[in-house]
């Protein structure tokens, strides 16, 4: 019987494309390591066979997060395995890794936040108004909404409401979610949709007779909805230092926290599944107290 991975992956609909992509490269690696140790389909494989493929990855001095996340990979492929008849054991059962803990997010101060959201015209003169609103809209959002860079490029015209200033949001595993869009994000998305935003663009892309992705909020300069990377390129041009686009959202959580935002209240606005999901950002904000603390007081 095969291996079936493509199988395995077409069964993964809780999971975002970027994690599709590490397990169908972390179970490549393990079925070729495996193959090479003479397992020839999943039923061959047994749970001391694992443990020294987790040793092995320890040898080739992975991190302990990527080590956990191809253990993670390894327990879901076996589980669906044994569901699919393809073991009658799962081999994964009591297979311990290391937690990939100890990396607190990147989380951007009041000072640099300012930089990006506020930033003097970084594009020359040349640069069109058009991009000029629309990245300041995208960043309001990311921020002021606490969006994953993928929710944020998955959103229509349709999704904003900027009258009720809510924007709707499909998250990880196609669940939905309402939230409030402050007053500034709303302002930009605002001037974006208005001329010479979204609508110059449009109109020179139609000139030109270029396709345009009618239904897409926010569109690149080749009419297609905005993806990513582009966002990647955005801050780039736009932050004072390399900067993640995740940073927003792990700045969005911790800066409701440091306000004194309850912890399930931030929880149901990022869209966690899991409480403990969203823990960690208590303690980055506890990291940001003692930082302050240790620099502040006479007695530290």
């Amino acid at each position: 019987m095969s291996w079936g991975v493509e199988e395995f992956i077409a069964s993964l609909t809780d999971v975002s494309p970027r994690t599709i992509t590490a397990y169908r490269s972390d179970l490549t690696d393990l079925i070729g390591w495996l193959e090479r140790s003479g397992c020839t389909d999943p039923a061959s494989v047994e749970r001391q066979t694992l443990r020294r493929y987790l040793a092995f990855c320890t040898t080739r001095r992975l991190s302990s997060r990527t080590i956990a996340r191809r253990a993670s990979a390894v327990r879901r492929y076996f589980a669906w395995a044994r569901r699919t008849g393809r073991c009658e054991h799962d081999p994964t059962a009591g297979l311990r890794a290391p937690s990939g803990g100890g990396r607190l997010p990147q989380v951007l101060t009041t000072d640099e936040l300012g930089a990006l959201l506020d930033a003097p015209d970084r594009g020359g003169p040349d640069e069109p108004a058009w991009r000029r609103r629309r990245d300041d809209a995208v960043l309001e959002l990311i921020y002021g909404c606490g969006l994953r860079v993928s929710e944020l490029c998955a959103l229509d015209l349709d999704s904003l409401d900027t009258h009720r200033r809510l924007v709707t949001v499909w998250g990880k595993g196609g669940k939905q979610r309402r939230l409030p869009v402050g007053e500034p994000a709303a302002a930009a998305s605002i001037a974006w949709l208005d001329a010479p935003g979204r609508p110059a663009l449009v109109a020179a892309l139609t000139v030109r007779s270029v396709p345009v992705d009618g239904r897409a909020l926010f569109l690149n300069q080749l009419g297609r909805r905005l993806g990513p990377r582009d966002v990647r390129r955005l801050l780039d041009r736009r932050a004072t230092r390399p900067t993640h686009p995740h940073a927003l959202r792990h700045s969005f959580a911790t800066h409701l926290l440091d306000g004194g935002a309850d912890l399930r209240v931030v929880q149901e606005l990022l869209g966690h599944a899991d409480l403990a999901t969203t823990q960690v950002y208590t303690h980055v904000s506890k990291e940001r107290l003692r930082s302050v603390y240790d620099r502040t007081h006479p007695r530290a």
